[in-house]
């Protein structure tokens, strides 16, 4: 008897078996769709970046080059050849296997910034010997690896601190909207999520500048900050006026779905049972009504991460979404295509995240999955 229920508990159960295929299957339809978005992305991008007028050679070795320096830099970087074969080119070097050490900045007849190795001048190196390459930056004469490294993590900072700002901001607004019905207060919150969702942030922007760091002097105007404590200062005001901007979608998810799930049989229930007003809100209701919330913030958080163009140029913070400007204003091919792929892979794979999350969170998926 004892072996034999040994055996049934050491069985996998159909239902669970299927469950967890068919969750590999939907993540593996999604991992697909992903790279398909960003092959298209990066086709895309590419296409755009060298169709631009300028002679990429001439922006890397200076306009007192001579032709012999131009050949040589042309040569160097692959630019000698036709677009598909460097589009080629660029999409079998994005990801491959080299040796661990990548090298130092003294190729022969390179310009500085080169690798030692000229098949890895423009890599980062990864665990196992994977190497990621981007290309090489005409205007900053860098991998555009390297410069990624240091604006990625500004820009995830700022894009944290701005979702903080959209939540609190949101579910304040939106949580006064759904419980004080029919008030002034639903009115004066409605009319804040309207102002919010009408002014774009290079409207936002300049008048909290006027307001905080001209008229009060509590903030200053832009920058990054030299020291920890200056750096905090800088970052409330872009991070308050992507987070005014973005509150309002999220105030009037929350007060449409307070509004429904008060309504509720589960509601009245928790009241019957002797739960307070507060408790019902917090517990019971606000808690299923942050399942849409937090998918809308997991694609704001993909999004912001990519860069804030107007946001971080307009604050002169040093991110992705500046570099990105940069990019464009100085034709530089490689930083466009390297900027852009970042952003959409960014977005890409927090989606598939999300998805999967929600897959493993919710039963109602993984029956329907079924």
């Amino acid at each position: 008897m004892s072996t034999t229920r040994a055996r049934r508990a050491s069985t996998p159960r159909p239902g669970r078996a299927s469950a967890v295929g068919s969750a590999l299957a939907r993540l593996l339809r999604r991992l697909g769709w992903a790279a398909i978005v960003i092959a298209g992305v990066t086709a895309v991008s590419f296409g755009i970046a060298y169709l631009l007028p300028g002679d990429a050679a001439r922006m890397l070795v200076g306009p007192q080059a001579s032709a012999a320096d131009l050949e040589r830099a042309r040569a160097i970087h692959g630019l000698d050849r036709p677009v598909p074969v460097q589009f080629a080119r660029f999409v079998r070097r994005l990801v491959h296997l080299g040796p661990a050490g990548v090298g130092d900045d003294s190729a022969p007849g390179a310009h500085a910034g080169a690798r030692a190795d000229p098949e890895h001048r423009s890599c980062a190196a990864g665990p196992l010997g994977l190497h990621v390459d981007l290309g090489y930056s005409f205007h900053y004469r860098k991998p555009v690896v390297d410069l990624l490294e240091a604006k990625v993590p500004r820009s995830v900072e700022l894009a944290l601190a701005a979702l903080l700002v959209q939540l609190l901001l949101g579910l304040s607004l939106g949580i006064v909207a759904a419980v004080r019905r029919g008030t002034a207060w639903e009115d004066a919150a409605l009319g804040a999520t309207l102002l919010g969702a009408s002014a774009p942030t290079f409207v936002i922007g300049p008048a909290l500048q006027y307001v905080l760091a001209y008229e009060l002097r509590l903030l200053p105007y832009d920058g990054y900050g030299a020291t920890a404590a200056d750096h905090l200062r800088s970052l409330v005001l872009p991070a308050l006026t992507l987070g005014v901007f973005g509150s309002a979608l999220y105030a009037r998810i929350v007060r449409e779905e307070l509004r429904t799930l008060l309504r509720q049989d589960f509601i009245r229930t928790a009241r019957a049972k002797g739960a307070s007003r507060l408790r019902a809100l917090v517990v019971h209701a606000l808690r299923n009504a942050l399942l849409p919330l937090a998918t809308l913030a997991a694609l704001d958080l993909g999004a912001l991460a990519g860069g804030a163009i107007v946001t971080e140029k307009l604050f002169r913070w040093p991110g992705v979404g500046s570099m990105a400007v940069e990019a464009l204003q100085n034709r530089d091919g490689p930083l466009i295509v390297g900027t852009v792929l970042f952003s959409a892979a960014a977005i890409v794979l927090v989606t598939v995240a999300l998805d999967v999350a929600a897959l493993a969170l919710d039963p109602r998926l993984r029956s329907r999955s079924r």
